[in-house]
């Protein structure tokens, strides 16, 4: 019960914050500022688009499925947020990024903000199950590292710095009270940030896939919950650590800072609706953390505006 009061007071305290609109001198951005937003036609992602978009920063709102992507878009821009756009984009189809980065190289020259929100997750209530696991790792872990890979090359050079965004969850914490992953030796791997590679990170998902498929998953020491699901925002965590290390070499004015957050059990589609957090309350983070003025946050997890241990 105490728990749940601080973060109900938390939560407060940030819907008031919400309330304070940025002072000039902090806003870095302006309508030239350019934010892709991943699976951004319906629940948080479709509220980051909003937010962004009220902020007053151009918004390429992206779906899998283009037409159910124009009627989002139309949505807000019949709300007054003239200042978004639409385009297909289904981010385990290479084709469909290449399309996608050309077109947004054509049209809008680079981005600025990316915010890697697309993903699935097929368990439901307190279900746990690892049919799925290919598919669930595939998008939320490949395919944000291939959109990752695909807008590095068009992030445009800025004083402020471009930023990437990973929609993450504390259910893929190596130290979790809940749900931590027990295999002590791959933990210890993955918290030496000196030592984290990308050949670590994708290993560890060929194993866990391995194991999912001989049946032996469950004996290895991966997270008891939601096991496909925490294993893929685990890799996720892992891979923002390790780019912030690769970015931070970067010379000025050619910075990408890049950070993950977890929104919360929010009410959507992905959640079955049984969340206990708004849509508005699950987007505020990313959003703060993609206009963060004046601040060279990178390789760090939040949550309700908060860091948080990985």
């Amino acid at each position: 019960e105490k728990s749940k009061d601080r973060k109900e007071k938390r939560l407060q305290q940030i819907s008031l914050m919400r309330t304070i609109p940025y002072s000039d001198h902090q806003r870095w951005w302006s309508k030239e500022t350019i934010a892709v937003v991943t699976g951004g036609n319906r629940g948080i992602g479709f509220e980051i688009c909003r937010q962004l978009a009220d902020h007053g920063v151009t918004v390429i709102l992206t779906s899998r499925d283009e037409s159910v992507g124009v009627e989002s878009a139309k949505v807000l821009q019949e709300g007054g947020l003239t200042e978004v756009a639409c385009h297909q984009l289904d981010i385990l189809d290479p084709s469909s990024i290449n399309q996608f980065a050309e077109w947004m190289k054509e049209n809008y020259g680079g981005v600025d903000i990316l915010v890697n929100n697309a993903g699935v997750n097929f368990n439901h209530g307190s279900e746990n199950n690892v049919e799925n696991a290919r598919n669930v790792i595939d998008t939320n872990y490949y395919g944000t590292k291939s959109m990752i890979e695909a807008m590095i090359p068009l992030m445009k050079p800025s004083a402020a710095g471009a930023r990437i965004v990973n929609v993450s969850s504390r259910l893929g914490r190596l130290n979790g009270k809940r749900n931590r992953v027990e295999n002590d030796a791959l933990r210890e791997q993955l918290s030496d940030e000196e030592s984290l590679t990308e050949e670590l990170i994708d290993g560890m998902i060929s194993n866990f896939l391995q194991q999912v498929e001989d049946g032996s998953w469950r004996s290895q020491g991966w997270p008891h919950s939601f096991t496909d699901y925490s294993v893929s925002k685990l890799a996720i965590n892992a891979y923002t650590r390790f780019l912030a290390r690769k970015f931070s070499v970067r010379p000025e004015g050619e910075k990408i800072y890049i950070n993950c957050y977890c929104p919360g059990w929010v009410k959507t589609a992905l959640t079955g609706y049984s969340g206990s957090v708004t849509l508005e309350q699950g987007a505020d983070t990313a959003v703060w953390i993609a206009l963060a003025p004046d601040q060279a946050i990178t390789g760090k997890f939040f949550a309700e505006r908060r860091e948080i241990n990985f």
